[in-house]
Protein backbone atom coordinates (compact mmCIF):
# COMPACT_ATOMS: atom_id res chain seq x y z
CA UNK A 1 0.00 0.00 0.00
CA UNK A 2 2.89 2.35 0.80
CA UNK A 3 4.35 1.93 -2.69
CA UNK A 4 0.98 2.87 -4.22
CA UNK A 5 0.96 6.06 -2.16
CA UNK A 6 4.48 6.76 -3.39
CA UNK A 7 3.16 6.65 -6.95
CA UNK A 8 0.55 9.27 -6.06
CA UNK A 9 3.11 11.43 -4.25
CA UNK A 10 5.66 11.32 -7.07
CA UNK A 11 3.10 11.91 -9.83
CA UNK A 12 1.47 14.65 -7.74
CA UNK A 13 4.78 16.46 -7.32
CA UNK A 14 5.32 16.23 -11.08
CA UNK A 15 1.82 17.64 -11.72
CA UNK A 16 2.58 20.58 -9.47
CA UNK A 17 5.94 21.22 -11.18
CA UNK A 18 4.50 21.03 -14.69
CA UNK A 19 1.65 23.31 -13.67
CA UNK A 20 4.21 25.92 -12.58
CA UNK A 21 6.03 25.46 -15.89
CA UNK A 22 2.79 25.92 -17.85
CA UNK A 23 1.91 29.08 -15.89
CA UNK A 24 5.36 30.54 -16.44
CA UNK A 25 5.24 29.78 -20.16
CA UNK A 26 1.78 31.36 -20.43
CA UNK A 27 3.12 34.48 -18.70
CA UNK A 28 6.06 34.62 -21.10
CA UNK A 29 3.75 34.35 -24.11
CA UNK A 30 1.34 36.95 -22.74
CA UNK A 31 4.21 39.41 -22.30
CA UNK A 32 6.07 38.69 -25.53
CA UNK A 33 5.36 42.22 -26.78
CA UNK A 34 5.41 44.08 -23.44
CA UNK A 35 7.97 46.75 -24.21
CA UNK A 36 7.72 48.46 -20.82
CA UNK A 37 7.10 46.56 -17.61
CA UNK A 38 6.41 47.86 -14.11
CA UNK A 39 10.13 48.58 -13.69
CA UNK A 40 10.27 50.60 -16.92
CA UNK A 41 12.27 47.87 -18.68
CA UNK A 42 11.17 45.31 -21.28
CA UNK A 43 9.70 42.09 -19.88
CA UNK A 44 12.30 39.38 -19.24
CA UNK A 45 11.33 35.78 -19.96
CA UNK A 46 11.13 33.49 -16.94
CA UNK A 47 12.31 29.91 -16.61
CA UNK A 48 11.34 27.31 -14.00
CA UNK A 49 14.13 25.42 -12.26
CA UNK A 50 13.34 21.88 -11.04
CA UNK A 51 15.17 19.63 -8.58
CA UNK A 52 14.72 16.04 -7.48
CA UNK A 53 13.54 15.84 -3.86
CA UNK A 54 12.89 12.83 -1.62
CA UNK A 55 9.22 12.22 -0.85
CA UNK A 56 8.58 12.51 2.90
CA UNK A 57 8.52 9.14 4.65
CA UNK A 58 9.52 7.25 1.51
CA UNK A 59 12.50 6.11 -0.53
CA UNK A 60 10.89 7.66 -3.63
CA UNK A 61 12.06 10.84 -5.30
CA UNK A 62 9.69 13.49 -6.63
CA UNK A 63 10.22 16.79 -8.38
CA UNK A 64 10.08 20.25 -6.87
CA UNK A 65 10.17 23.77 -8.28
CA UNK A 66 13.20 25.34 -6.62
CA UNK A 67 12.93 28.76 -8.24
CA UNK A 68 11.73 30.80 -11.17
CA UNK A 69 14.54 32.81 -12.74
CA UNK A 70 14.77 35.44 -15.44
CA UNK A 71 16.31 34.37 -18.72
CA UNK A 72 19.83 35.66 -19.35
CA UNK A 73 19.12 36.01 -23.08
CA UNK A 74 19.59 39.54 -24.40
CA UNK A 75 16.61 41.71 -25.31
CA UNK A 76 15.39 41.57 -28.91
CA UNK A 77 16.32 44.79 -30.65
CA UNK A 78 13.72 45.97 -33.19
CA UNK A 79 14.40 48.87 -35.52
CA UNK A 80 11.61 51.44 -35.07
CA UNK A 81 12.99 55.00 -35.10
CA UNK A 82 9.46 56.46 -34.82
CA UNK A 83 8.90 54.86 -31.39
CA UNK A 84 9.30 57.11 -28.36
CA UNK A 85 11.15 54.21 -26.73
CA UNK A 86 13.79 54.01 -29.48
CA UNK A 87 17.42 54.54 -28.55
CA UNK A 88 19.68 57.00 -30.38
CA UNK A 89 20.21 54.45 -33.20
CA UNK A 90 16.45 53.90 -33.65
CA UNK A 91 16.20 50.51 -31.93
CA UNK A 92 13.59 49.52 -29.35
CA UNK A 93 14.49 46.90 -26.74
CA UNK A 94 11.80 44.20 -26.83
CA UNK A 95 11.25 41.28 -24.45
CA UNK A 96 13.67 38.37 -24.81
CA UNK A 97 10.76 35.95 -25.27
CA UNK A 98 11.18 33.52 -28.17
CA UNK A 99 7.58 32.64 -29.06
CA UNK A 100 8.49 29.45 -30.94
CA UNK A 101 10.58 28.13 -28.03
CA UNK A 102 7.79 29.01 -25.60
CA UNK A 103 5.21 27.14 -27.67
CA UNK A 104 7.46 24.07 -27.76
CA UNK A 105 7.94 24.41 -23.99
CA UNK A 106 4.17 24.64 -23.50
CA UNK A 107 3.53 21.50 -25.57
CA UNK A 108 6.24 19.62 -23.65
CA UNK A 109 4.90 20.71 -20.25
CA UNK A 110 1.34 19.91 -21.27
CA UNK A 111 2.31 16.38 -22.36
CA UNK A 112 4.29 15.79 -19.18
CA UNK A 113 1.30 16.99 -17.14
CA UNK A 114 -1.04 14.66 -19.06
CA UNK A 115 1.33 11.71 -18.63
CA UNK A 116 1.49 12.19 -14.87
CA UNK A 117 -2.29 12.55 -14.66
CA UNK A 118 -2.54 9.21 -16.52
CA UNK A 119 -0.11 7.61 -14.08
CA UNK A 120 -2.31 8.73 -11.18
CA UNK A 121 -5.45 7.50 -12.94
CA UNK A 122 -3.89 4.11 -13.67
CA UNK A 123 -2.65 3.76 -10.09
CA UNK A 124 -6.12 4.60 -8.80
CA UNK A 125 -7.70 1.99 -11.09
CA UNK A 126 -5.19 -0.66 -9.94
CA UNK A 127 -5.85 0.21 -6.30
CA UNK A 128 -9.62 -0.05 -6.81
CA UNK A 129 -9.28 -3.42 -8.53
CA UNK A 130 -7.05 -4.69 -5.74
CA UNK A 131 -9.66 -3.66 -3.19
CA UNK A 132 -12.41 -5.37 -5.23
CA UNK A 133 -10.41 -8.60 -5.30
CA UNK A 134 -9.97 -8.40 -1.53
CA UNK A 135 -13.71 -7.91 -1.05
CA UNK A 136 -14.59 -10.95 -3.18
CA UNK A 137 -12.60 -13.33 -1.00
Amino acid sequence: MSSMMDVFNVAGSALHAQSARLNTTASNLANADSVVGSDGQPYRAKQVIFAARPVAGSASVGVEVTQVVESAAPARMVYDPSSPLADDRGYVAMPNVNVVEEMVNMISASRAYQNNAEVMSTARTLLQRTLQIGQQQ
